[in-house]
């Protein structure tokens, strides 16, 4: 009884483990995206001065 407690347990854990990497990639992605469309906005801005100058 034990012993199925205890792999149960560890599934569990294993399962939580793989869950938090799925959201963590998730988030790391859209955070590169957005700062990937910072830095485009930003760049148009630029472009945009230059040619107002």
């Amino acid at each position: 009884a034990a012993e199925n407690t205890q792999a149960s347990e560890s599934r569990i854990r294993d399962t939580d483990m793989a869950s938090e990497m799925v959201e963590f990639t998730k988030n790391q992605i859209l955070t590169q995206a957005g700062t990937a469309m910072l830095a485009q906005a930003n760049s148009q801005s630029q472009t945009v001065l230059a040619l107002l100058q």
